[in-house]
Protein backbone atom coordinates (compact mmCIF):
# COMPACT_ATOMS: atom_id res chain seq x y z
CA UNK A 1 0.00 0.00 0.00
CA UNK A 2 1.41 3.38 -0.98
CA UNK A 3 0.82 6.07 1.65
CA UNK A 4 0.12 9.58 0.28
CA UNK A 5 0.11 12.99 1.92
CA UNK A 6 -2.88 15.17 1.05
CA UNK A 7 -2.75 17.69 3.88
CA UNK A 8 -2.38 21.39 3.85
CA UNK A 9 1.09 22.39 2.67
CA UNK A 10 2.13 23.66 6.09
CA UNK A 11 1.36 20.53 8.06
CA UNK A 12 2.47 18.19 5.30
CA UNK A 13 5.83 19.92 5.15
CA UNK A 14 6.16 19.73 8.91
CA UNK A 15 5.34 16.04 9.01
CA UNK A 16 7.78 15.05 6.29
CA UNK A 17 10.71 17.15 7.43
CA UNK A 18 10.47 17.08 11.24
CA UNK A 19 13.42 15.36 12.86
CA UNK A 20 13.10 14.35 16.51
CA UNK A 21 16.04 15.30 18.76
CA UNK A 22 18.11 12.38 19.97
CA UNK A 23 18.47 12.35 23.77
CA UNK A 24 20.82 10.82 26.26
CA UNK A 25 19.85 10.39 29.89
CA UNK A 26 20.42 14.11 30.30
CA UNK A 27 17.46 16.48 30.22
CA UNK A 28 19.26 19.56 28.98
CA UNK A 29 18.03 20.34 25.45
CA UNK A 30 21.41 21.49 24.15
CA UNK A 31 23.09 18.33 25.44
CA UNK A 32 20.43 16.25 23.71
CA UNK A 33 21.01 18.02 20.41
CA UNK A 34 24.79 17.54 20.56
CA UNK A 35 24.47 13.83 21.33
CA UNK A 36 21.98 13.43 18.52
CA UNK A 37 24.38 14.91 15.98
CA UNK A 38 27.09 12.43 16.93
CA UNK A 39 24.81 9.37 16.71
CA UNK A 40 22.82 10.17 13.56
CA UNK A 41 24.97 8.07 11.22
CA UNK A 42 25.07 4.86 13.29
CA UNK A 43 22.19 4.63 15.72
CA UNK A 44 18.44 4.63 15.39
CA UNK A 45 17.08 6.80 18.16
CA UNK A 46 13.98 8.19 19.72
CA UNK A 47 14.23 11.11 22.15
CA UNK A 48 12.92 12.20 26.33
CA UNK A 49 9.54 13.02 27.89
CA UNK A 50 7.51 12.87 31.07
CA UNK A 51 5.42 9.75 31.84
CA UNK A 52 1.65 9.73 32.04
CA UNK A 53 -0.11 6.88 33.82
CA UNK A 54 -3.50 6.09 32.28
CA UNK A 55 -6.54 6.34 34.52
CA UNK A 56 -8.30 3.07 35.30
CA UNK A 57 -11.62 3.68 37.07
CA UNK A 58 -13.86 0.75 37.94
CA UNK A 59 -16.49 0.28 35.25
CA UNK A 60 -18.44 -2.82 34.29
CA UNK A 61 -18.53 -3.50 30.55
CA UNK A 62 -21.11 -5.93 29.14
CA UNK A 63 -19.80 -8.94 27.21
CA UNK A 64 -20.92 -7.48 23.88
CA UNK A 65 -18.63 -4.46 24.43
CA UNK A 66 -15.49 -6.60 24.12
CA UNK A 67 -13.75 -7.61 20.90
CA UNK A 68 -11.28 -10.50 20.58
CA UNK A 69 -8.04 -9.66 18.77
CA UNK A 70 -7.16 -12.05 15.93
CA UNK A 71 -3.91 -13.95 16.51
CA UNK A 72 -2.50 -12.69 13.21
CA UNK A 73 -2.69 -9.17 14.67
CA UNK A 74 -0.77 -10.06 17.84
CA UNK A 75 3.00 -9.93 18.30
CA UNK A 76 4.35 -11.99 21.23
CA UNK A 77 7.62 -10.64 22.64
CA UNK A 78 9.24 -12.87 25.26
CA UNK A 79 11.36 -10.91 27.74
CA UNK A 80 13.40 -11.64 30.85
CA UNK A 81 10.43 -10.40 32.89
CA UNK A 82 7.55 -12.12 31.12
CA UNK A 83 5.54 -12.08 27.92
CA UNK A 84 4.60 -8.82 26.21
CA UNK A 85 1.79 -8.97 23.65
CA UNK A 86 1.40 -6.12 21.16
CA UNK A 87 -1.66 -5.60 18.95
CA UNK A 88 -0.64 -4.57 15.43
CA UNK A 89 -2.32 -1.77 13.48
CA UNK A 90 -1.79 -2.47 9.77
CA UNK A 91 -4.53 -0.03 8.80
CA UNK A 92 -2.38 2.84 10.10
CA UNK A 93 1.12 1.54 9.38
CA UNK A 94 0.89 -1.32 6.86
CA UNK A 95 4.53 -1.24 5.79
CA UNK A 96 5.88 -1.08 9.34
CA UNK A 97 3.61 -3.91 10.46
CA UNK A 98 4.71 -5.97 7.44
CA UNK A 99 8.37 -5.37 8.41
CA UNK A 100 7.79 -6.48 12.02
CA UNK A 101 6.01 -9.61 10.82
CA UNK A 102 8.80 -10.29 8.32
CA UNK A 103 11.60 -9.93 10.85
CA UNK A 104 9.74 -11.94 13.49
CA UNK A 105 9.21 -14.69 10.91
CA UNK A 106 12.94 -14.67 10.13
CA UNK A 107 13.71 -14.95 13.88
CA UNK A 108 15.76 -11.78 13.53
CA UNK A 109 14.87 -10.44 16.99
CA UNK A 110 15.56 -13.66 18.91
CA UNK A 111 18.26 -13.05 21.56
CA UNK A 112 18.93 -9.46 20.57
CA UNK A 113 19.12 -7.00 23.46
CA UNK A 114 17.13 -4.03 24.70
CA UNK A 115 20.10 -1.79 24.04
CA UNK A 116 18.66 1.63 24.90
CA UNK A 117 16.26 1.94 27.83
CA UNK A 118 15.38 5.26 29.46
CA UNK A 119 13.21 5.30 32.58
CA UNK A 120 9.70 6.71 32.13
CA UNK A 121 10.33 7.13 28.41
CA UNK A 122 10.93 3.98 26.35
CA UNK A 123 12.66 0.62 25.92
CA UNK A 124 14.40 0.18 22.55
CA UNK A 125 15.74 -2.93 20.83
CA UNK A 126 16.18 -4.53 17.43
CA UNK A 127 19.69 -3.45 16.52
CA UNK A 128 21.87 -5.71 14.42
CA UNK A 129 23.48 -8.73 16.05
CA UNK A 130 27.00 -7.41 15.47
CA UNK A 131 26.24 -3.89 16.70
CA UNK A 132 23.03 -3.00 18.59
CA UNK A 133 23.47 0.60 17.49
CA UNK A 134 22.89 -0.41 13.89
CA UNK A 135 19.90 -2.08 12.25
CA UNK A 136 18.95 -5.00 10.02
CA UNK A 137 20.10 -5.05 6.42
CA UNK A 138 16.68 -4.12 5.11
CA UNK A 139 15.45 -1.25 2.91
CA UNK A 140 14.42 1.86 4.87
CA UNK A 141 10.73 2.45 5.43
CA UNK A 142 8.85 5.64 4.63
CA UNK A 143 7.01 7.22 7.55
CA UNK A 144 3.28 6.43 7.63
CA UNK A 145 0.96 9.14 8.91
CA UNK A 146 -1.92 9.07 6.42
CA UNK A 147 -5.09 6.95 6.22
CA UNK A 148 -8.35 7.02 4.31
CA UNK A 149 -10.96 8.38 6.71
CA UNK A 150 -13.94 7.13 4.74
CA UNK A 151 -13.79 3.55 6.01
CA UNK A 152 -14.69 1.75 9.21
CA UNK A 153 -14.04 1.91 12.05
CA UNK A 154 -13.84 5.68 12.18
CA UNK A 155 -11.37 7.73 14.19
CA UNK A 156 -13.38 9.43 16.90
CA UNK A 157 -12.81 13.14 17.50
CA UNK A 158 -13.04 13.62 21.26
CA UNK A 159 -10.81 16.63 21.88
CA UNK A 160 -8.56 19.24 20.32
CA UNK A 161 -4.86 18.47 20.77
CA UNK A 162 -1.54 19.85 19.55
CA UNK A 163 -0.01 17.47 17.00
CA UNK A 164 3.52 17.70 18.40
CA UNK A 165 4.57 20.40 20.91
CA UNK A 166 8.17 20.55 19.62
CA UNK A 167 7.91 19.95 15.90
CA UNK A 168 4.32 20.50 14.75
CA UNK A 169 2.46 23.02 16.94
CA UNK A 170 -0.72 22.97 14.85
CA UNK A 171 -3.97 21.79 16.42
CA UNK A 172 -5.70 18.58 15.34
CA UNK A 173 -8.21 16.15 16.81
CA UNK A 174 -7.55 13.25 19.17
CA UNK A 175 -9.69 10.23 19.91
CA UNK A 176 -9.74 6.47 19.44
CA UNK A 177 -9.55 4.09 16.52
CA UNK A 178 -10.35 0.45 17.27
CA UNK A 179 -8.95 0.77 20.77
CA UNK A 180 -5.84 2.74 19.76
CA UNK A 181 -5.16 6.30 20.90
CA UNK A 182 -5.07 8.34 17.69
CA UNK A 183 -4.59 11.85 16.34
CA UNK A 184 -6.13 13.00 13.10
CA UNK A 185 -7.13 15.83 10.88
CA UNK A 186 -10.87 16.28 10.80
CA UNK A 187 -13.29 14.07 8.91
CA UNK A 188 -14.57 17.26 7.27
CA UNK A 189 -11.20 17.64 5.53
CA UNK A 190 -11.47 14.08 4.22
CA UNK A 191 -14.58 15.14 2.37
CA UNK A 192 -12.68 17.70 0.29
CA UNK A 193 -9.46 15.80 -0.47
CA UNK A 194 -11.10 13.78 -3.22
CA UNK A 195 -9.93 10.37 -2.00
CA UNK A 196 -10.64 10.73 1.73
CA UNK A 197 -6.93 10.61 2.62
CA UNK A 198 -5.90 12.82 5.53
CA UNK A 199 -3.10 12.97 8.05
CA UNK A 200 -3.79 10.53 10.90
CA UNK A 201 -1.35 8.90 13.31
CA UNK A 202 -1.36 6.66 16.34
CA UNK A 203 -0.27 8.52 19.46
CA UNK A 204 2.78 7.91 21.61
CA UNK A 205 0.73 7.23 24.72
CA UNK A 206 2.22 4.84 27.29
CA UNK A 207 2.36 1.35 25.78
CA UNK A 208 2.77 2.46 22.15
CA UNK A 209 5.05 0.33 19.95
CA UNK A 210 6.87 2.36 17.31
CA UNK A 211 9.83 2.27 14.94
CA UNK A 212 13.11 3.99 15.76
CA UNK A 213 15.07 5.76 13.02
CA UNK A 214 17.91 8.21 12.37
CA UNK A 215 17.40 11.92 11.68
CA UNK A 216 15.80 10.98 8.36
CA UNK A 217 12.04 10.43 8.91
CA UNK A 218 12.11 7.71 6.24
CA UNK A 219 14.98 5.62 7.62
CA UNK A 220 13.34 3.04 9.93
CA UNK A 221 14.56 -0.52 9.33
CA UNK A 222 14.41 -2.86 12.35
CA UNK A 223 14.92 -0.98 15.62
CA UNK A 224 11.72 -0.44 17.57
CA UNK A 225 10.71 0.86 20.98
CA UNK A 226 7.86 0.60 23.46
CA UNK A 227 6.96 3.73 25.40
CA UNK A 228 6.84 3.66 29.19
CA UNK A 229 5.91 7.34 29.27
CA UNK A 230 3.82 9.45 26.88
CA UNK A 231 6.35 11.38 24.75
CA UNK A 232 4.15 13.77 22.76
CA UNK A 233 7.21 15.20 21.00
CA UNK A 234 7.47 12.00 18.91
CA UNK A 235 3.91 12.17 17.59
CA UNK A 236 3.56 12.30 13.79
CA UNK A 237 7.33 12.16 13.38
CA UNK A 238 7.94 8.54 14.44
CA UNK A 239 5.57 5.84 13.18
CA UNK A 240 3.55 3.93 15.79
CA UNK A 241 2.58 0.49 14.51
CA UNK A 242 1.06 -1.19 17.56
CA UNK A 243 0.08 -1.10 21.21
CA UNK A 244 0.84 -3.29 24.21
CA UNK A 245 -2.27 -5.24 25.27
CA UNK A 246 -0.59 -7.50 27.81
CA UNK A 247 2.64 -7.30 29.80
CA UNK A 248 3.34 -3.60 30.40
CA UNK A 249 4.63 -4.59 33.83
CA UNK A 250 7.33 -6.61 32.04
CA UNK A 251 8.26 -3.63 29.85
CA UNK A 252 8.55 -1.44 32.96
CA UNK A 253 11.08 -3.88 34.44
CA UNK A 254 13.49 -3.91 31.48
CA UNK A 255 16.92 -2.86 32.73
CA UNK A 256 17.63 0.85 32.23
CA UNK A 257 20.82 1.89 30.42
CA UNK A 258 22.46 2.41 27.04
CA UNK A 259 24.81 -0.09 25.43
CA UNK A 260 28.32 1.21 24.65
CA UNK A 261 27.68 4.29 26.79
CA UNK A 262 27.06 2.97 30.32
CA UNK A 263 30.04 0.78 31.32
CA UNK A 264 28.08 -1.21 33.94
CA UNK A 265 24.99 -1.72 31.79
CA UNK A 266 23.96 -5.37 31.35
CA UNK A 267 21.05 -5.26 28.90
CA UNK A 268 18.02 -7.52 29.05
CA UNK A 269 17.33 -9.88 26.17
CA UNK A 270 14.50 -10.16 23.64
CA UNK A 271 14.18 -13.92 24.08
CA UNK A 272 11.90 -14.34 21.07
CA UNK A 273 9.32 -12.56 18.93
CA UNK A 274 6.47 -14.37 17.14
CA UNK A 275 3.23 -13.48 15.40
CA UNK A 276 0.39 -15.15 17.30
CA UNK A 277 -0.77 -17.25 14.37
CA UNK A 278 2.70 -18.92 14.31
CA UNK A 279 2.31 -20.22 17.84
CA UNK A 280 0.67 -23.49 18.87
CA UNK A 281 -2.82 -23.00 20.32
CA UNK A 282 -1.67 -23.77 23.86
CA UNK A 283 0.77 -20.84 23.76
CA UNK A 284 -1.70 -18.28 22.43
CA UNK A 285 -3.53 -15.82 24.65
CA UNK A 286 -7.10 -14.69 24.17
CA UNK A 287 -6.71 -10.90 24.20
CA UNK A 288 -9.94 -8.92 24.45
CA UNK A 289 -10.16 -5.15 24.13
CA UNK A 290 -13.15 -2.92 24.78
CA UNK A 291 -14.74 -1.67 21.56
CA UNK A 292 -14.12 2.07 21.61
CA UNK A 293 -17.02 2.59 19.18
CA UNK A 294 -19.51 0.96 21.56
CA UNK A 295 -22.20 2.65 23.65
CA UNK A 296 -20.60 1.09 26.72
CA UNK A 297 -17.31 2.86 26.04
CA UNK A 298 -19.18 6.15 25.56
CA UNK A 299 -20.71 5.58 28.98
CA UNK A 300 -17.29 4.84 30.41
CA UNK A 301 -15.98 8.13 28.99
CA UNK A 302 -18.83 9.98 30.69
CA UNK A 303 -17.59 8.73 34.07
CA UNK A 304 -14.25 10.42 33.37
CA UNK A 305 -15.60 13.88 32.54
CA UNK A 306 -15.06 16.76 34.96
CA UNK A 307 -17.79 19.10 36.15
CA UNK A 308 -17.48 21.12 32.95
CA UNK A 309 -17.92 18.00 30.81
CA UNK A 310 -14.29 17.84 29.70
CA UNK A 311 -12.40 14.57 29.32
CA UNK A 312 -8.86 13.99 30.59
CA UNK A 313 -6.06 14.14 28.03
CA UNK A 314 -6.45 11.26 25.59
CA UNK A 315 -3.25 9.57 26.86
CA UNK A 316 -4.71 9.48 30.38
CA UNK A 317 -7.75 7.48 29.23
CA UNK A 318 -7.24 3.75 29.65
CA UNK A 319 -8.73 1.34 27.09
CA UNK A 320 -9.62 -1.74 29.16
CA UNK A 321 -8.08 -5.03 28.08
CA UNK A 322 -8.49 -8.52 29.51
CA UNK A 323 -6.53 -11.69 28.88
CA UNK A 324 -7.34 -15.38 29.18
CA UNK A 325 -4.39 -17.75 28.71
Amino acid sequence: MIMRFTLSATLALALTTAACARDTAETDAEAEAAASQQQAQTQDAAPVAEPAEPAAPVYEFPDEAWRTVDQDRLLYISTDHGMVVVELAPEFAPNHVARMRELAGERFYDFLVWHRVIADFMAQGGGSRANPGNAADKPPLEAEFTIRRTGEPEVSELQDRVVNPREIPQMAKAGFWNGFHAGTQTAALAGITGDGMVQSWLLHCRGAAAMARTGDPNSARSQFYITTGSPDHLNATYTVWGRVRHGMDAVDQITVGTAMEDPDFRPDVIRSMRVGSELPAEEQMDIEVVDTDSEAFAGYLDTLRDDAGNLPDICDINVPTRTAE
